[in-house]
């Protein structure tokens, strides 16, 4: 189908005080991003010379329905789909069939041929309210306890919303505290990078399935946020629009020589301006030449300005002057002069009004290196806050608070204290990172899933949701004595209107919940619980029985398992001789579709140990959950110690945590030799990260799964290439005369070479015999992957041969998965719906709970691990049970060590008890909630 074109718009009747927007420009794809921005005339928008503004809308054209691309989801057993969508289908044959003809799947959908037009979304319009009743700035902490992306702020007003920042974690984060994203009219970034603007595209793509027409907001940010906007149009899916509007100084102009901010927005209920910061090295004189400068480099500091109150209106003074009552009692307190009723004098406002009441004004300054600080300092457009009495001028603004984002090792500094001091008494908030906040989870709910399992079945839930932070000598934290500051807590607020409620507001922290806390109310809540964990550990003390030393990687031979053999029947013989130092997989996130409450979206963490780890998938999010799952600092030794990403497909809840993972392993790496990190995945993805790196250094090397198919892999590490092995590929998914023939693989590279000649390296260190991925069924370059270990040999001479893993991504269950999951040690696969749902299924390329354990059981895996389970089963799936003697339901945090994997049916009937009135609870409504209203 046709690439739609983009569409150029002007900004929104809330931007500029135009009264009606202009027509429609319409741009082929080439020229999106390089056409000449529109310039505001001063008579038109407030804005300096040195600033200019580009208001893009834009229009993706991934196909296939996106990360989002999901309907919104029916109720259970209320399918609205019925004969329908087998009238569309191709046939409905089993699972087991051994042509392709017998499986049932979305033909549409898999060949990213939607068929729903594109939608456009308009931007909210809402009717102003000058006199607020209610006006603060709220602290929402994300990354707060895990230090991974930047707190995200809050200007809320009775009519508007404004958000600066978004973070990944951004959507959970609302979704857990009843923050209405539909309400979000604007967007600020105060720099353009994975650390502060990750959880954007999950947030537009969320708002854009919001109702029949889908939802838009205005996103603002300096001109590096074109990049951004570029990177992301590989898979924002045709009915998403994002309205995109960058502003910039001049080239070759230092920002701390522009004495007048850049007025962003400029309206009856708030003025916000910007100012730039870049960072300045060895004491440059101008920053603007540095050949290492990154554009996400460049901060940004907002100033937002309420108006002022006006003074109370005096009666008797109107009257003294000859003024009846009436309409020009009105103009006067609107500030209009008007003409005495006695006489032919002029009556103007000063005569009759009070004295005014300034605007509260608040500065959100993000200064994220030592090296921006220079220049923060020297920012001439700040002089007007400052309150030294040197430079006190009629025009001096007195600054009520000021939120500073920039971490602990920055905003301790003594220059930095000592700037703080130019804003008087200003109260100040400090937001950056601290350690002491670690050990407060933020996601509160799903601490307390974590902490339950983890007290039912330590083994397989290590991570308690808390975590012991070391004590910190902050002599700063709660008082500072040089000026007025705050450490900032999650959901602080500072009320700005009404003006007598003026200053912080402590009632919206959410209290503090320990571990022991979450346990002691578990266990009032369900006594007969008290006794599953003992029952659970058995399991383990049968194994240990024999060995103490079972935890430092005795072999399970050696420690009894053999013994048990009628328990545990047909061990495989890598499990039978694994250590608990082979092989372990961690699940950073078991949802679909987008972030909830309880369950993160896809990424599982292979961790091979000494011989570092590999991520299949990594949505939004996934750093956030390795540093819960390891800590602060066991996350960072992960993501340094990371051999391979492999993405499954373009989807956005499988990969847009991609980026965060890479600008912090390359942060982490920075002077140290190593290499670039190979990437696998659907060639989409490349042109997304390629775009995104002009923002940030991703160190990183692509390799297109299509490169990675069976035959391709055998031959290239056999240095072989047959007619035979080649022509293997006519039996695949995308043989030619197929449906999917179309996405069939591209003539290799030398760039392709380099990457598979780097794989092959990869194999190598991490232990592995082979990975290739396996075309599914779901959309366009879907894949699932195999992994296998290499043999080894035991103490007694004997070959043991390398367990073997294997991950579905998204699909329908098809011969082509089955055949590789052909006698797998474990088979991960997709669960999205119960068995009653399969038309839903079927019409979104998913499998359902049964169809899934049918394709491990047909291919004799040993043990079978559900995931990607839809958002109406928020802690546990429903499932029979009759179905589950060789599988297991993924959580959270899991990790399953493959010395683990015999017990590892036998504690799922145990883990039910903790879910026994919540199996059918249907979160999706509570997302929609947390979303819309």
């Amino acid at each position: 189908m046709p690439s739609p074109l983009r569409r150029l718009l002007p900004l929104s009747q809330t931007l500029a005080t135009a009264a009606t927007p202009a027509p429609l420009l319409h741009l082929s794809r080439r020229l999106l991003f390089s056409s000449s921005s529109y310039v505001y005339a001063p008579s038109c928008f407030p804005f300096p010379r040195a600033a200019s503004l580009r208001a893009l809308a834009y229009r993706g054209q991934a196909g296939g329905g996106g990360r989002r691309g999901h309907q919104p989801l029916l109720r259970r057993r209320n399918s609205t789909l019925g004969k329908k969508s087998k009238e569309k289908m191709d046939g409905e044959g089993g699972v087991g069939g051994a042509g392709e003809a017998e499986v049932a799947f979305n033909k549409t959908r898999a060949e990213g041929k939607d068929g729903r037009k594109g939608r456009s979304m308009e931007l909210k319009s809402r009717k102003l309210n000058p006199v607020n009743t209610i006006c603060y700035v709220q602290i929402l902490g994300t990354g707060m306890d895990t230090q991974d992306t930047s707190p995200s702020i809050l200007l809320f007003f009775d009519k508007q919303r404004f958000i600066f920042n978004a973070g990944e974690g951004l959507q959970r984060f609302c979704t857990e505290h009843k923050i209405k994203l539909s309400k979000i009219d604007h967007i600020f970034f105060t720099r353009v990078c994975s650390e502060t603007a990750g959880g954007l595209p999950g947030l537009v793509l969320t708002l854009a399935g919001i109702g029949e027409e889908g939802m838009s907001v205005n996103v603002w940010g300096p001109s590096d946020l074109d990049f951004l906007a570029s990177a992301m149009r590989s898979f924002i899916p045709n009915r998403a629009m994002l309205h995109t509007h960058s502003f910039g100084v001049e080239q070759n102009v230092s920002s701390s020589q522009s004495k007048d901010a850049a007025v962003i927005i400029d309206d009856e209920v708030v003025r916000i301006s910007a100012m730039f910061v870049k960072p300045r090295h060895n004491n440059e004189v101008s920053s603007l030449n540095d050949s290492n400068l990154k554009p996400g480099d460049t901060a940004i500091i907002y100033a937002c300005e309420l108006p002022e109150l006006k003074g109370k209106f005096d009666p008797a003074k109107a009257a003294a002057l000859g003024l009846r009552p009436g309409p020009k009692y009105r103009e006067l307190q609107l500030g209009n002069s008007v003409q005495s009723d006695a006489s032919d004098k002029m009556v103007h406002p000063s005569d009759v009004l009070g004295p005014s009441i300034p605007g509260p004004i608040v500065l959100l300054v993000d200064c994220p290196t030592k090296y921006h600080m220079h220049e923060l300092f020297s920012l001439q457009s700040l002089g007007c806050f400052y309150e030294d009495s040197s430079e006190q001028t009629e025009t001096s603004k007195k600054v009520n608070c000021v939120i500073h984002l920039g971490p602990s090792s920055v905003t301790k500094a003594l220059d930095y204290q000592n700037w703080m001091r130019r804003f008087g008494a200003a109260q100040h908030i400090m937001a950056g990172h601290e350690i002491k906040n670690m050990g407060i989870p933020i996601l509160k709910g799903s601490a307390r899933i974590s902490s339950r399992l983890h007290f039912l079945c330590p083994h397989l839930f290590p991570s308690s949701g808390f975590w012991p932070v070391e004590p910190v000598n902050d002599v700063d934290s709660e008082k500072n004595k040089a000026c007025e500051s705050v450490s900032a807590a999650n959901l602080l607020k500072f009320h700005l209107r009404p003006y007598a409620q003026l200053g912080l507001d402590r009632a919206s922290i959410p209290s503090i919940t320990t571990y022991g806390d979450i346990v002691d109310e578990l266990l009032s809540e369900i006594p007969e619980i008290k006794e599953v964990p003992e029952q659970i550990s058995k399991f383990w003390k049968n194994a240990k029985s024999n060995s103490g030393k079972l935890q430092d990687g005795t072999p399970l031979r050696a420690s009894g398992w053999r013994k048990h053999s009628k328990e545990y029947p047909d061990i495989p013989c890598c499990v039978e001789n694994a250590t608990r130092e082979d092989m372990e997989i961690t699940f950073l996130g078991t949802g679909s579709s987008q972030p909830s409450k309880y369950r993160n979206v896809s990424s599982i963490y292979i961790n091979l140990f000494a011989q570092g780890g590999i991520l299949l998938d990594c949505g939004e999010g996934t750093l956030g959950q390795l540093k819960r799952r390891f800590g602060v600092s066991g996350a960072d030794e992960a993501v340094k110690s990371l051999n391979c990403i492999w993405i499954s497909h373009i989807h956005a809840d499988h990969h847009t945590g991609v980026a965060r993972i890479l600008a912090l392993r390359s942060k982490l790496l920075k002077g140290v030799a190593h290499k670039p990190l190979l990437v696998i995945g659907p060639r989409p993805l490349e042109r997304f990260l390629n775009a995104y790196s002009t923002l940030e250094d991703l160190d990183m090397q692509f390799l297109d799964c299509r490169h990675t198919l069976k035959p391709s892999i055998e031959a290239f590490l056999s240095d072989n290439v047959t007619e035979s092995t080649t022509s293997q590929l006519e039996n695949t998914i995308f043989a030619p005369g197929s449906r999917m023939e179309n996405y069939s693989r591209k003539p290799a590279s030398p760039r392709d070479t380099t990457a598979l000649a780097n794989l092959k390296e990869v194999l190598h260190e991490s232990g592995l015999e082979v990975l290739y991925s396996v075309p599914v069924l779901h959309c366009p370059q879907a894949f699932g992957v195999v992994l296998r270990a290499k043999e080894k040999v035991s103490s007694a001479g004997k070959v043991i041969p390398g367990w073997k893993v294997l991950y579905s991504g998204d699909t329908r269950p098809c011969p082509a998965l089955i055949d590789a999951s052909r006698d797998a040690t474990v088979l991960i696969h997709e669960a999205t719906f119960e068995d009653s749902m399969k038309d839903e299924a079927i019409a979104r390329n998913h499998s359902t709970t049964k169809e899934a354990i049918a394709v491990g059981t047909s291919a004799g895996a040993y043990r079978i691990i559900l995931t990607h389970f839809s958002q109406r089963y928020p802690k546990i799936p429903v499932f029979d049970e009759v179905d589950m003697r060789k599988t297991c339901v993924a959580f959270d945090l899991m990790s399953v060590n493959l010395a683990d994997l015999p017990v590892l049916p036998k504690v799922l009937p145990h883990l039910k008890l903790l879910f026994k009135d919540e199996m059918v609870v249907d979160e999706s409504d509570e997302v929609q909630e947390a979303v819309m209203y």
